[in-house]
């Protein structure tokens, strides 16, 4: 084993084509030439862990072997770095815009359809908490990767991940753990209680998770080609409540996608009819 962790594993052409024609399958994700080393380096660990040494033994044995297996590969190939308040024009559209006209509901849904390990509707809960007093809001996180959906359950971070947090969020809704949990910012279990996680793979049906009044479905369509990003906004539209918002990476456009929707400004789009 000693001498396989030292080995640099390769990857021919055909196990890549073999491993881009899964992931797009079971998640809707196109792998270009570019991904190709992180490819290699996600899941040579994976390699590494059963004793192999070439990625057409992971595809042939482990692999469709082990129904567990695909979930491990998805949650390697789709995971990725979010923080708290990440992209804060997005947060502070809500509570000087949208939040504002929304005030007046009884009820207010709040979907983070990509939620990683939570920072993000963490974030939310913080910012619909302050902005609806006397509201009943809640928040739906799903993510495809059940590893992160654990951490976010969890709601312990790193006294690091504190940094990104305005202080007077950080002193209202973020509790310092101790003894066991010294070290490890714990977000309040009652806003906790207001957010529902559950595992959902946005290429599958989604139906059943009803409609919203804010979606945020940031740094998701940059994994997708044009076809997989025009089926799932039309079914976002269909869960967007009429004037709701949908909001979407900075990076990202909604240009020729989605029927019922007019940007309001830059990666913020609302539903006009």
């Amino acid at each position: 084993m000693k001498q396989l962790a030292s080995l640099t594993l390769q990857i021919t052409d055909r196990e890549y084509q073999q491993i881009q024609g899964l992931i797009f399958e079971w998640a809707g994700i196109s792998l270009g030439p570019n991904k190709r080393p992180l490819v290699v380096g996600r899941l040579s660990k994976r390699l590494r862990h059963y004793g192999l040494t070439s990625f057409t033994d992971y595809l042939t044995g482990p692999l469709k072997q082990q129904p567990e297996e695909r979930q491990i590969m998805t949650d390697l190939l789709t995971t990725n770095e979010t923080y708290f308040f990440r992209e804060p024009a997005h947060f502070d559209f809500l509570k000087q815009q949208a939040l504002p006209k929304l005030a007046n509901q009884g009820k207010v849904r709040v979907w983070s359809a990509a939620c990683s390990s939570g920072e993000e509707p963490y974030t939310l809960a913080m910012v619909l908490d302050e902005a609806l007093p006397g509201v009943n809001w809640s928040i739906l996180a799903t993510d495809i990767s059940m590893t992160v959906l654990e951490v976010a359950k969890a709601g312990l971070y790193g006294l690091n991940a504190s940094h990104k947090i305005p202080q007077h969020y950080l002193q209202r809704y973020c509790l310092k753990g101790v003894r066991s949990q010294a070290g490890v910012l714990r977000i309040d279990p009652a806003l906790q209680r207001r957010i529902d996680f559950q595992q959902l793979n946005l290429q599958a049906d989604f139906e059943q998770v009803g409609s919203f009044d804010i979606i945020f479905l940031r740094n998701v369509m940059i994994y997708f080609d044009t076809p997989t990003k025009q089926r799932l906004i039309s079914r976002m539209e269909r869960r967007l409540n009429p004037g709701g918002y949908l909001i979407v990476g900075h990076s990202e456009t909604l240009n020729g996608l989605g029927q019922s929707l007019t940007m309001c400004r830059p990666s913020i789009y609302q539903k006009t009819v």
